[in-house]
């Protein structure tokens, strides 16, 4: 590079697949702020459902079997990927996950290139911390992005990062979509219809995979000590083959008496809408969220959030202000912040609602996520 001169990023990310997620949404974002940028930027990954977000908006993918933890397999992916780095000018490699992540560290060190990572959970250590090092390839990139404060702490603690090297970027809602304007009457009444929701009661809705840690167990606990109110509430997410835990809620809503009450609805690709039909948000993990994007999306829609006062949720959710904080793992104090919702007089919820949605716009918008994450890019690019 001249001396003064400005490098601009060339960015390969790299992470294991494109089915459905919260890293997954955050590449095609970025991808999409590198090519309205004029960018270049590339994407390696297994593939997935999500390729065609890709092809839409011509940001080529490369199919690597990136989800692997096979050491021999990695390798080799490392090789696969040198070559492409070298051969299509890449100068940024991105890695978003950790066994990618080391076939991409392995490749951007041969080709040698910069090496960006971001932490996008707390990750297991495993008894007596013995994945400690396998996680520690997400601290290796030479700037490391942090999705929330809960995150970098978590990095400093436990992996003895230099603070000085973490970019804290949160994640975000994309607000062109998630929105009350965004959303049609006729995809309202779609929702509703399909969905066999009621117009009659507050709407009380869970969104996210269907797992223990979210806390679906929690809620049919809490819901089991107000079942005299008025009210309906979906369960919507995947429970990606976790059967068992699915069953397990099934048994609780008939134990519970709540068959009339509590509806399990599985996947939806409509999010917004179902958001938009709710009158209650909840985020009830009962172990950290990273982040907690759940939170801020029911805020996006102006909708009463309630979550667990743990993780990224302490940093979204505005206690009394632009929601309800209620404490984590505590069914009764869960009951407690539902039956708070359920009582709000209306002049309360729109005071809420309007400050919710303005903590989206002012501090979580796809904009705001990709303009920081596009001046990483620059900083790093330019480093000595």
């Amino acid at each position: 590079m001249e001396k003064g001169k400005v490098q601009k990023p060339v960015v390969l990310q790299v992470l294991p697949e494109l089915n459905h997620g919260g890293v997954e949404m955050g590449t095609i974002e970025i991808a999409s702020a590198l090519q309205d940028a004029e960018i270049k930027n590339f994407v390696a990954s297994a593939g997935g459902r999500m390729e065609y977000e890709l092809d839409k908006i011509k940001v080529p993918h490369f199919t690597l079997p990136l989800k692997t933890k096979n050491p021999i397999k990695i390798y080799l992916n490392s090789l696969k990927l040198e070559k492409i780095i070298k051969e299509n000018g890449i100068n940024i490699v991105h890695a978003r996950s950790r066994a990618p992540a080391w076939s991409a560290y392995w490749a951007a060190k041969r080709a040698g290139v910069k090496f960006l990572t971001t932490f996008h959970g707390t990750y297991g250590l495993g008894p007596r911390g013995i994945k400690k090092f396998y996680n520690r390839v997400m601290t290796y990139g030479q700037l490391v992005i942090a999705i929330s404060n809960h995150i970098k702490k978590h990095m400093i603690d436990n992996y003895q990062v230099d603070e000085n090297k973490i970019r804290l970027i949160p994640r975000c809602v994309d607000i062109d979509k998630f929105s009350p304007g965004a959303v049609s009457q006729e995809r309202i009444i779609r929702t509703i219809q399909e969905n066999q929701i009621p117009e009659d009661l507050p709407i009380i809705s869970l969104v996210g995979r269907i797992t223990r840690w979210k806390g679906q167990h929690l809620l049919l606990e809490a819901l089991a000590k107000i079942k005299d109110r008025d009210f309906f509430c979906m369960i919507v997410g995947s429970d990606q083959g976790r059967v068992k835990y699915t069953e397990e809620l099934k048994d609780m809503i008939k134990k519970y008496g709540l068959e009339h009450k509590v509806k399990i609805i599985g996947q939806s690709f409509d999010i917004p809408a179902l958001l938009m039909v709710s009158d209650i948000v909840l985020s009830t993990a009962i172990e950290p969220e990273a982040f907690g994007r759940a939170a801020i999306e029911g805020q996006a829609m102006g909708k009463i959030v309630i979550a667990s006062n743990i993780g990224g949720s302490l940093e979204n959710t505005i206690d009394g202000v632009t929601g309800k904080l209620f404490e984590s793992n505590n069914p009764q104090a869960l009951a407690d912040a539902l039956e708070w919702a359920l009582d709000l007089p209306l002049e309360e919820k729109k005071k809420i609602s309007a400050a919710a949605i303005k903590n989206v716009r002012d501090n979580f918008t796809k904009k705001i996520m990709c303009d920081k994450t596009i001046a990483v890019y620059n900083e790093l690019i330019n480093m000595k």
